[in-house]
């Protein structure tokens, strides 16, 4: 039961996304509340729940999922055991917030949402970037025919992570089996967003590279050897028609961020942000058209940045969205929200992109 209608949130994983991201949007939610949290360290549980004033403090997933009084629970915890806890999770009988991606292979989300689907319980997956009031506004604007059919998308995505040097704490996501990489993360959330909007691919061909085989960590020094690619490229077509082409770096020094150009047969769209995550500020939105050859800067409308975390940044407030999307989902039996169906779909996304790779690689040694 929930607690005077407000959603009762139990958070496992102690990282910075949960102190920087859930947290504080889920605190901002008058619907939701953040009553426990579980980790491996019992005291950094304790100096957490302490710091943002929650109730229980857990040093196990198990104890947290004992707990009769939590209605959601929120895997925050490494990729490598997203799928186990997710599981446990759906076998407690509680409904499941899954952070992207669902698990580190294709066959064993496939296996999770199956088991998902079969208990009935409530899943999200953390695809939020869809549910940026910019990203709702321009998905509208699309849909509107404000630049009449589309005919082709460009996006790139430049950031600095996964380049030359890597923190400590980060050293596990340089084992790729750990699928922690530009490819999966960051393709991945941007993805989601991009072809939600225009429509998904109805085929693809891709390259990728390992332009930095070496990664040292910042705080020892040490050489470590890396596989996963830091620089992909994808070019399709799209199955509503139009043609997509997909820029994504990893390791950037001087950094790219955003940029999405939407060309269309009465105008074009613009989306960008100087950053690709820890966005201060929401996308910005320009539009060209009306034989006017000149970009005009589009305003969000007010309606479309309804809850009350404009003091977050915009990273934090997609999240709240998601949140916003899975209460009333929840309440109203629409299905709105990001799901482990989404969640597949990006792996079986990747899985094409690997792929083909791999194929013109293959043709290139010949």
């Amino acid at each position: 039961m929930m607690n005077n209608g407000r959603i009762r949130v139990g958070i496992i994983g102690t990282g910075g996304w949960a102190r920087y991201g859930h947290i504080p949007a889920l605190q901002a939610l008058d619907n939701f509340e953040v009553a426990a949290l579980a980790g491996r360290n019992k005291d950094k549980v304790e100096n957490y729940a302490n710091q943002f004033d929650i109730g229980k403090a857990y040093g196990s997933p198990e104890a947290l999922l004992a707990d009769p009084d939590i209605d959601l629970v929120v895997v925050l915890a490494p990729t490598p055991e997203h799928g186990r806890l997710v599981r446990a999770v759906i076998e407690a009988g509680k409904d499941v917030y899954s952070e992207w991606p669902l698990s580190t292979s294709t066959a064993e989300s496939e296996h999770v949402m199956r088991m998902a689907r079969e208990r009935g319980g409530r899943h999200i997956v953390g695809l939020q970037r869809r549910f940026s009031p910019s990203s709702r506004y321009w998905h509208d604007l699309l849909k509107q025919n404000a630049i009449g059919q589309i005919r082709a998308v460009r996006m790139s995505v430049g950031v600095n992570a996964f380049g030359q040097v890597m923190p400590e704490f980060a050293k596990w996501a340089l084992d790729a089996a750990n699928f922690t990489e530009l490819l999966s993360i960051y393709g991945g959330h941007f993805n989601d967003m991009l072809f939600h909007g225009v429509g998904f691919p109805q085929k693809l061909t891709a390259v990728m590279e390992n332009q930095f085989p070496v990664t040292t960590i910042a705080e020892t020094g040490e050489k470590v050897p890396y596989t996963s690619p830091n620089e992909v490229m994808i070019i399709g077509s799209l199955s509503h028609g139009g043609l997509f082409s997909i820029q994504l770096e990893g390791g950037q020094k001087h950094r790219t961020g955003l940029q999405i150009d939407i060309t269309g047969t009465e105008g074009v769209l613009r989306i960008t942000n100087a950053r690709g995550f820890e966005n201060e500020n929401d996308n910005e939105i320009a539009i060209m058209r009306n034989g006017i050859e000149t970009f005009e800067t589009l305003a969000v409308p007010a309606a479309y940045a309804y809850l009350p975390v404009s003091h977050l940044d915009a990273s934090s407030q997609d999240v709240a969205y998601l949140y916003a999307a899975y209460a009333r989902d929840k309440a109203t039996g629409t299905h709105d929200a990001t799901t482990f169906e989404d969640a597949l779909r990006q792996h079986q996304l990747i899985d094409q992109i690997t792929e083909s790779s791999a194929r013109f690689s293959a043709e290139q040694s010949l």
